[in-house]
């Protein structure tokens, strides 16, 4: 059972930011990104720096702190920009085949970043962990999927996709909350 500190009561959950790291961090526990922000690396990157290259391969995942990054076609037409608490390069932890897009840097923009390499290790030693991160990997990649097929028309529906009120229950609102902390923690723990 994870323990909230009184300082995590402090800290209001900004919603913008809640949705985006609700699919990952409300799948994982408190050590699991105590584990991620001990074994990645925060870096700032200049206006225009390429973390991820056209037709390479990526050997990271990005957790993005602060600022955003476009992610570009081969053509240089942007597609998206991410935010904070966005995940950059998760799809080549799962499958290694050349990227279909680039990602470059705007201005203010951090990420911590956590090699394949060393979250290969974990994952292999510790399977609770292995676990509890795949699942969310899949549940952020699943939302992310039905956000880009319904901006191109596909399944698209008359309104909006937003669970109503009564949809929501207690425990997914406890998830989203613990989430946020999580969030503010990792993000308090990389600004020291």
């Amino acid at each position: 059972m994870n323990r909230t500190s009184s300082v995590d009561q402090l800290i209001a959950p900004d919603p913008a930011r809640m949705r985006k790291v609700l699919f990952i961090l409300s799948e994982l526990e408190d050590e699991d990104v105590e584990w991620i922000a001990n074994n990645g690396d925060r870096l700032r990157y200049p206006v225009g720096a390429e973390i991820i290259a056209f037709n390479s391969h990526v050997d990271s995942v990005y957790f993005v702190l602060d600022g955003t990054f476009s992610v570009l076609s081969g053509n240089d037409e942007q597609i998206v920009e991410l935010s904070n608490g966005e995940i950059i390069g998760e799809m080549s932890l799962v499958d290694p085949a050349r990227t279909t897009a680039s990602v470059r840097a705007n201005e203010g923009a951090a990420a911590l970043r956590l090699s394949h390499a060393r979250l290969r290790e974990k994952l292999d030693a510790d399977a609770p962990f292995a676990a509890r991160f795949y699942r969310a990997l899949s549940v952020f990649m699943s939302a992310r999927m039905r956000q880009t097929t319904r901006r191109f028309g596909y399944g698209a529906l008359s309104e909006p996709v937003e669970p109503q009120a009564e949809e929501i229950s207690e425990e997914m609102l406890a998830k989203a909350h613990r989430a946020s902390l999580r969030f503010e923690r990792l993000l308090k723990r990389m600004a020291s």
